[in-house]
């Protein structure tokens, strides 16, 4: 049925009935009477195939018609498998994940980030766990700080039943930089490997968070947040 479809999109041989043709080859392309380019064709063994009905005039290739379908249907599924799917990958923790767990979660998020998927990254609060909500929130909120460099945050950590989500969608191509949380966290570690007199430390922590500019979360989470910095 495909293969019957895609012989139906083109014309080919004596269905051209234009007075004129364009024929292209290799670069190079020569106007003549259609007459000729299908004397041309019969000499070579091969078929006129109109590529391009509408220009003016049709272009056409000389090409052989079968030969002609393969590569078009080749090229179909080349396009087809370059249009890679976007997943979404989830991440989980518990409210009091150890810095190892989080560490390793945090390398698979990079690894599905940099292959085009999305992440949702949840806290999941079992029983009277729940209690521990603002310790959750501010996990999630040091993953999306500690991924900026990969991701934009989609939806901040919310809480929904038992579990409270994060979504984070990859950067594009080309736009990947360095957090400005991460610039900051730089200068305080060259500042304090070569100190200087009356420079108070906590004036290096960003007043707006970095990531979290201008976001919507609780200031016990963002001050907790800024606290682990």
């Amino acid at each position: 049925m495909k293969n019957d479809k895609m012989k139906n999109q083109y014309r080919v041989n004596e269905q051209i009935r234009v007075r004129k043709v364009r024929i292209v080859s290799d670069g190079e392309s020569t106007v003549m009477p259609t007459r000729h380019a299908l004397d041309m064709a019969r000499e070579q063994g091969v078929d006129l195939v109109e590529i391009s009905p509408n220009a003016q005039p049709p272009v056409c290739r000389l090409i052989d018609y079968s030969k002609f379908l393969y590569q078009q249907k080749k090229h179909a599924k080349e396009m087809k498998a370059k249009q890679a799917k976007v997943e979404v990958k989830e991440i989980r923790f518990g409210p009091q994940t150890d810095e190892h767990d989080y560490n390793f979660k945090l390398k698979h998020a990079q690894e599905f980030l940099n292959e085009g998927n999305k992440v949702r990254a949840y806290v999941f609060f079992r029983g009277r766990s729940i209690l521990f909500k603002e310790q959750g929130e501010v996990l999630l909120l040091r993953f999306a700080n500690d991924l900026e460099e990969y991701a934009k945050v989609e939806q901040l950590p919310k809480l929904d039943g038992k579990k409270m989500f994060l979504y984070l969608a990859p950067k594009k191509a080309g736009v990947v930089k360095k957090s400005q949380q991460k610039v900051d966290r730089e200068k305080r570690e060259a500042e304090a490997r070569a100190p200087k007199p009356n420079v108070d430390a906590t004036d290096a922590v960003p007043a707006n968070g970095g990531l979290l500019a201008n976001a919507k979360v609780s200031p016990e989470a963002l001050k907790a947040l800024k606290g682990e910095e």
